[in-house]
């Protein structure tokens, strides 16, 4: 999940006047779209590798190890910014609060999720929630038909359908995709109040601290197993940092119906990640559903376009 930036055009954006402005010459020769597409690439190679730590870490002790660590290396990034979280918290407390408990919980009933069904259908699944949030915003019909698409996606993907997906992993995509669509909300909210990406930190801080629970019972074995650690840490660079970055700087570059058109492949992307790296089958039927979850999200971009600050000024 993405699953750590819920309205990224607008809080990665505002993060820049934070930032530094220069992009390194590495990002700088490569197409911004490029750059969008390994940043969504990344999210879900951290989520496929982060499924191979299920069986020693179990998804709960995993997902505590990657929120921790990405906590960690958000505020590594903030540097000397960090005396001033503690003030920041204080005037709003039950802002951050919630938002950091969103964070923990989206993550956690995602990979709750891809430990009982397929990364591409959990994706697909999720989606559904962002979705929700840009049709009740706009509330044009059409918006409303492409969520009425992406639940029939969602549709064929249970075992209404005939779909052998078990239900509990189903019911956990779903809460991921509430959290998301939460989460975009108060994304919102938080980067109005706090400068640059000290919310999204300090959100990241308060996920990492409600974790320490689901970590403790796997810390022994996480730090008596350097490898264990090492690839622990890469599922927070790759479902994080570098996704991060990436956007940070296409960004710069796109405009919002490039952005939203591009974004609308995670699931398939997912689908494919899950095919390839983890042997994931999900069928023809399976794929007809992530296609109407793509297409409903394209959808819902293209016919935005008219209008690109609407769902941001709501």
């Amino acid at each position: 999940m993405p699953k750590d930036s819920g309205n990224k055009q607008e809080q990665l954006l505002k993060n820049g006047s934070e930032a530094d402005d220069e992009p390194s010459q590495l990002l700088g020769i490569v197409p911004a779209t490029g750059l969008l597409l390994l940043a969504i690439v990344s999210i879900q190679l951290g989520a496929a590798i982060a499924t191979h730590l299920f069986p020693i870490l179990g998804a709960e002790g995993t997902v505590a190890i990657r929120i921790i660590f990405s906590a960690l290396l958000l505020g590594l990034a903030a540097r000397g910014r960090t005396r001033d979280f503690v003030p920041i918290f204080i005037r709003n407390w039950k802002l951050l609060l919630v938002y950091g408990l969103c964070i923990s919980a989206m993550n956690f009933f995602f990979y709750k999720a891809i430990a009982l069904i397929p990364l591409g259908a959990a994706v697909a699944i999720e989606f559904v929630g962002p979705l929700g949030v840009a049709a009740l915003a706009s509330r044009r019909p059409s918006h409303f038909a492409c969520v009425g698409l992406a639940a029939l996606g969602i549709l064929l993907l249970s075992p209404l359908a005939g779909v052998n997906l078990d239900v509990l992993g189903i019911v956990y995509a779903l809460l991921a995709g509430m959290g998301w669509a939460l989460f975009v909300l108060l994304s919102r909210r938080v980067s109005q109040t706090v400068p640059g990406n000290d919310g999204l930190a300090i959100g990241m801080a308060i996920a990492g601290l409600s974790m320490i629970p689901f970590a403790a019972p796997v810390a022994t074995d996480l730090f008596s197993n350097p490898m264990l650690l090492l690839v622990g840490l890469g599922v927070a660079l790759l479902s994080t940092t570098l996704p991060f970055t990436f956007e940070f700087e296409a960004l710069k570059r796109l405009s919002n119906l490039t952005y939203g058109v591009i974004v609308s492949a995670e699931p398939a992307v997912a689908a494919l990640v899950g095919s390839l790296l983890l042997g994931e089958r999900i069928g023809v039927q399976g794929f007809v559903a992530v296609a109407f979850v793509v297409i409903a999200a394209i959808g819902i971009s293209i016919t935005d376009a008219s209008k690109p600050n609407e769902l941001t000024n709501n």
